[in-house]
């Protein structure tokens, strides 16, 4: 017989029910409006990220995708003139299954107009404070980072040298190509930096390369970084937010290089998404932006094991 129990007990999932409510309360103290995009769009163009398709959708019995983030659907709504917005709901990402990974999962996100990305780290540490209780609150840049746990400068290390810091960490390549800069960054990150963060103090990871810029702004001081965060909470990543890009042209060689990518790795190759560019030459405000796993935090805020303890599956 079938195993029907859910893993989250039903009190968790009341606390929970009750942390999603605080929530709601924090934005609405704030004035942040609550909108509901659609979960079916446009492949996600991040060659990091895995679109989950779904076939013959009316009108026209075509394809759409599961949505990895509202955020194209409310970058339009921002240059529609809403003013600040929030979304708390469903995401999907494929191939993330593990003790922090779901396909399908909780996110929230949020936009703040005449925010820049160190404004919004104070929000985020306001909110983490309501859900998860006041801690301290640091902010380390990506290089320093970088330099105190993997003994490697990530922005000025050739390819060689971060091998190196993956091999002096145990870990395996596992296929990866060391030529392949960001996805060595990225395996130092998910596997010995950021494990090391958040353990006393919120911590804010500011200051991406560049190459990890997304949709975030470069910045003006120092163009090899980009003007995105990440929060961790005990060594787990919690939120990715940004000073966000609001130039159409500079989005689209962004989605070129995407593309690029995509076809260089075997991946399957989207077209860009054309609503979402004009709605940049059209104009959107001067805004950061931030996607927050809810899952997550709820389970840091309740002392849980894994996500399977505080989600209904």
């Amino acid at each position: 017989m079938a195993d029907w129990r859910p893993a989250a007990a039903p009190e968790t999932l009341r606390r929970r029910a009750a942390l999603l409510a605080e929530i709601r309360g924090f934005f609405a103290r704030r004035g942040v409006v609550e909108v509901e995009p659609p979960t079916l769009g446009p492949p996600a163009m991040d060659p990091a990220l895995e679109s989950l398709a779904v076939d013959g959708v009316p009108p026209d019995g075509g394809r759409r995708w599961l949505q990895t983030s509202p955020e194209y659907a409310m970058k339009r709504l921002l240059a529609a003139g809403s003013g600040d917005i929030y979304a708390l709901g469903p995401a999907w990402r494929g191939g993330e299954y593990g003790r922090w990974h779901r396909p399908e999962f909780t996110l929230l996100e949020w936009y703040r107009v005449g925010f820049d990305h160190h404004r919004l780290m104070d929000e985020v540490a306001e909110l983490a404070a309501v859900v998860c209780g006041p801690r301290p609150v640091e902010r380390i840049s990506y290089r320093e980072a970088f330099l105190a746990h993997a003994g490697v400068d990530p922005l000025a290390a050739v390819e060689a040298d971060l091998a190196a810091a993956v091999a002096r960490a145990g870990l395996s390549l596992g296929g990866v190509a060391v030529e392949e800069r960001d996805t060595l960054l990225d395996l130092l990150l998910s596997h010995v930096v950021g494990p090391a963060l958040g353990h006393v103090a919120a911590t804010f990871l500011h200051g991406f390369p560049a190459s990890q810029a997304a949709l975030a702004r470069l910045d003006d001081d120092d163009p090899r970084t980009a003007r995105r965060f990440e929060l961790f909470l005990d060594g787990l990543e919690i939120a990715n937010g940004y000073h966000e890009l609001t130039d159409a042209a500079a989005q689209r060689r962004r989605f070129e290089a995407e593309r690029t990518e995509r076809h260089g790795s075997g991946l399957p190759v989207y077209e860009a998404d054309e609503a979402l560019l004009a709605a940049l030459e059209a104009g959107i405000p001067d805004c950061a932006g931030v996607a927050l796993g809810v899952d997550r935090l709820v389970a840091v805020a309740l002392g849980a094991r894994s996500l399977a303890e505080v989600r209904l599956e």
